[in-house]
């Protein structure tokens, strides 16, 4: 290929949220670019990830609204769901993103090779297995982000049947009458919610005590207490022991230690993923890849090996969202220029869960910022009485701001804010300014909520911080 022994001011291997966003900002700031991608641009996230999970999602909302619309004087039936339409409309919208996509990074003449990148000494980086297989490029600077895999159980085979991961039910064509869904966090939860929401009987094994183990105690409270009405079976601190199949092929038994034995008819697996760091690296570089197989890289994306960078799930210790490798890559784009950068936050990065209830969050949670020592106040705001969540019908959740008391008495900054309820993932942002600015509550409080709105309840909840609330003691 004529590609072949080109040097390009970044070489980025892997097409996933961060390795597609380098490519972008680096070609937007005059670079030279190419993407190695084993399968397509986009990567987990628009393919087998966050998108494909959102539109079913969206299908257990919709479901959702018409059947509860004779609340709203409208009859329409008892609803049924073909799955297949939803597999289709999702493979629709995952299509039309992917040649968007691809239009973007052709438009800014990034070159985009199609196989598996290895990187060796010299930042040389080759390609195996796939239609460029065998071509050569370097870098002047390379970015490691090949993104990640489902994490599987030992003892748990995937056959893609009966036992699945996230990769494989997003490819399902019919919903299974049953499913344990092994792993009560932010995954977890979203595969158990569009389940419960579309007929299906539902149980969730979770290893800790708490689903939702990462988020504020209250906001874990009301998602833990949904779920107990609308029939999800919780089983917290349990292990799986093993999983035995039907004869028939079709479902089995999954037992628990000191725990009930489950007839289901699929298990989802979703306990987390891994890197994808196998074959990545050769020897001969100073990249360190860590016993988890992570790769190591400090606040500004640097790894070991000079002008070699890593952004997006492949890098230790880190949140894998795929805004946060958006961020990441900004940063390593910013310190190949020679610019000012400022390492990302990952104590305050966004969250956003789309089970329902909706759950997001930025920045401490209460029990965090007291296990720092930290004297706080706290207010919470439900839902309920929010005139917007009364017209739409859908008043379960509450608006938690956590901010630290000063010495005098009066409110700091604003530590965290914690939301749970309707389309809270639309609502966050006022939330993350507040904390990443450390605005006080007195400060928030100036910006007028429009109503009548669900913001009102962020709104409502940081004015009773400041010692005058109106809806709100």
């Amino acid at each position: 290929m004529t590609t072949t022994g080109t040097q390009f001011d970044v070489v980025v291997i892997g097409g996933g949220p961060g390795g597609y966003a380098t490519a972008l900002y680096g070609a937007a700031a005059g670079l030279s670019v190419a993407i190695v991608e084993r399968d397509k641009v986009g990567g987990t996230c628009l393919h087998r990830g966050c998108v494909p999970a959102k539109e079913f999602l969206e299908t257990a909302a919709v479901y959702r609204t018409v059947k509860g619309s004779a609340e709203f004087g409208i009859e329409s039936g008892d609803p049924t769901v073909d799955f297949a339409v939803s597999q289709s409309r999702k493979n629709a919208v995952v299509d039309r993103l992917f040649r968007g996509l691809s239009g973007l990074l052709k438009g800014r003449k990034v070159t985009v090779l199609s196989g598996t990148g290895t990187l060796l000494p010299g930042r040389l980086v080759r390609v195996s297995d796939g239609p460029d297989a065998g071509t050569e490029v370097t870098g002047r600077n390379v970015v490691l982000a090949a993104g990640s895999v489902p994490r599987t159980l030992p003892g748990l085979p995937v056959d893609g049947r009966t036992v699945v991961t996230s990769d494989e039910f997003l490819d399902l064509d019919h919903l299974p009458e049953s499913a344990v869904v092994i792993g009560g966090g932010a995954i977890g939860c979203e595969f158990a919610s569009l389940l419960s929401d579309l007929g299906a009987r539902v149980s969730v094994v979770e290893a800790v005590d708490t689903i939702l183990a990462g988020c504020d105690a209250d906001v874990a409270a009301v998602v833990n207490r949904s779920f107990k009405k609308r029939g999800i079976e919780l089983h917290t601190g349990a292990q799986v022991k093993g999983f035995v199949s039907n004869p028939d092929g079709v479902g089995g038994v999954l037992h628990l230690a000191d725990g009930p034995e489950i007839e289901t008819e699929m298990v989802v697996v979703s306990v987390g993923r891994r890197a994808r760091t196998e074959g990545l690296v050769a020897d001969g570089t100073a990249v360190v890849i860590d016993e988890r197989g992570f790769v190591v890289a400090d606040g500004y994306q640097r790894t070991h090996e000079p002008s070699v960078w890593a952004v997006g799930d492949v890098v230790a210790d880190t949140p894998q969202l795929a805004h946060v490798g958006f961020a990441e890559a900004i940063v390593a784009v910013h310190c190949m220029l020679g610019e000012p950068a400022s390492p990302v936050d990952y104590e305050r990065v966004p969250w956003a869960i789309y089970c329902h209830p909706e759950v997001a969050f930025a920045g401490l949670t209460e029990e965090q910022a007291k296990a720092r020592g930290l004297d706080v106040m706290v207010k919470k705001d439900p839902f309920g009485g929010n005139s917007r969540a009364q017209i739409i019908g859908d008043t379960e959740g509450l608006v938690k701001v956590v901010v630290e008391r000063r010495a005098d008495g009066a409110e700091g900054a604003i530590l965290g804010v914690h939301m749970v309820g309707p389309w809270v993932t639309e609502q966050l942002g006022a939330g993350y300014l507040a904390v990443n600015w450390e605005a006080t509550p007195s400060e928030v409080a100036q910006f007028i909520q429009p109503h009548p709105s669900l913001s009102e309840t962020f709104g409502e909840t940081v004015q009773a911080l400041t010692g005058r609330g109106l809806h709100v003691g």
